[in-house]
């Protein structure tokens, strides 16, 4: 039983985590610059995310499935809006 709640809460801190890039995309857009942005680190996190889903897959985890997926999409689309925009001028605050 604790240990199903442990998985439970692991796995919704995940899915947090996951979206914490979400703020980041919010910054290039308020920028318009992915100035500021690794894309080789966010390309290591993404082949990171991938093997944690094929093994979530494999062991038949959820707890492993979900925010690893959640964090891939995220991830993902923050790679896509720093490409999009560039490396451009950051805007003047």
């Amino acid at each position: 039983m604790a240990t199903t709640g442990l998985a439970i809460a692991a796995a919704a801190w995940g899915v947090l985590m996951a979206l914490s890039p979400v703020l980041q995309i919010r910054r290039m857009l308020r920028q318009r610059s992915s100035a500021d942005v690794s894309i080789g680190y966010f390309a290591v996190l993404l082949v990171g995310f991938l093997l944690w889903i094929c093994y979530g897959i494999a062991a038949r985890n959820l707890a492993l499935i979900v925010p690893n997926t959640v964090a891939l999409l995220t991830g993902a689309s923050t790679v896509a809006v720093a490409l999009r925009l560039g490396r451009g001028t950051r805007s003047k605050r």
